[in-house]
């Protein structure tokens, strides 16, 4: 508690209208990375465009937020509806901004942060629609994640190590691909067919050199947890005995979140100092 307020007390109160508008233009980009990743385009040409005509978006209709609210989530030219889930990826992002400079401050543990919680909403929404965890994310994730560890190190946050050294990074990623592809396994072994993928291995070693080994078990129950709920909600909608097939990769995301932010709360709860 008393990092976090530190990190709130050094951060000017203008930095969060900033830091909100910062998230929700990322938020935008992100939204392309979601829709053009699978299908192996580039996140860079061509511009916006409407999906359903085609037509380019010029920029004052490409304003985070704003624009679809002006234009009530319809495209100018065609009136075709745009999902909504465009205005919610910018809307969670600039939040998520904002949570991570009352979290860490204005220091480079926000940017480090910044830049994994962006990838895992782009993991989060890609398995949603696809089913598939895209290796062009979560493997460099690995390598970025380990490397922020390393130059990170020196300046602690938290309790919690974060960023966590790069010892902790290391065995964060051997432990996140191993025990996920043991689980993996041993559940075909055992049932005959594949219940989770490889996507969801990478991405808990990318979490883990994010956030160290100590982050797993956490990530790991907090995952469960929600999925579980999702699950049998999802189970009584259809009825007894019914299937539904969830993917697992955006309650990893979610576990990570809950470390990212609360683990160090969850570490003193369970293990108080003295």
């Amino acid at each position: 508690m008393i990092g976090r307020v530190m990190n709130l007390a050094s951060s000017p109160l203008w930095f969060f209208p900033v830091v909100f508008i910062f998230g929700a233009l990322i938020g935008s980009f992100l939204n392309v990375c979601i829709v053009r990743i699978p299908k192996g385009e580039s996140i860079v040409r061509p511009p916006s465009h409407c999906p359903s005509c085609n037509t380019p978006i010029p920029f004052y209709d490409n304003i985070p937020l704003v624009s679809y609210l002006l234009l009530g989530g319809r495209c100018r030219f065609c009136r075709k509806k745009f999902s909504p889930r465009y205005f919610f990826v910018e809307l969670l992002t600039a939040l998520l901004a904002v949570a991570l400079l009352a979290r860490f401050g204005p220091t480079i543990a926000f940017l480090v942060n910044f830049a994994f919680v962006a990838a895992l909403v782009v993991i989060s929404f890609i398995d949603l629609d696809t089913w598939i965890i895209p290796d062009v994310i979560s493997l460099p994730g690995i390598g970025f994640g380990l490397l922020a560890s390393v130059v990170q190190y020196p300046w602690p946050t938290d309790a919690v190590a974060i960023p966590p050294s790069p010892m902790s990074s290391l065995i964060g990623i051997l432990i996140g691909a191993g025990f996920l592809y043991l689980v993996a396994r041993f559940y075909e072994f055992f049932t005959g067919t594949e219940g989770m993928g490889g996507g969801d291995v990478t991405l808990l070693a990318m979490i883990g050199a994010f956030l160290g080994w100590p982050a797993i078990p956490l990530a790991l129950f907090l995952a469960s947890v929600s999925g579980s709920i999702v699950g049998l909600a999802l189970m009584l909608r259809v009825g007894a005995g019914g299937k539904y097939p969830i993917p697992f990769g955006p309650f990893l995301c979610l576990g990570a979140l809950g470390h990212l932010f609360f683990g160090s709360a969850v570490v003193r709860f369970y293990l108080p100092p003295g």
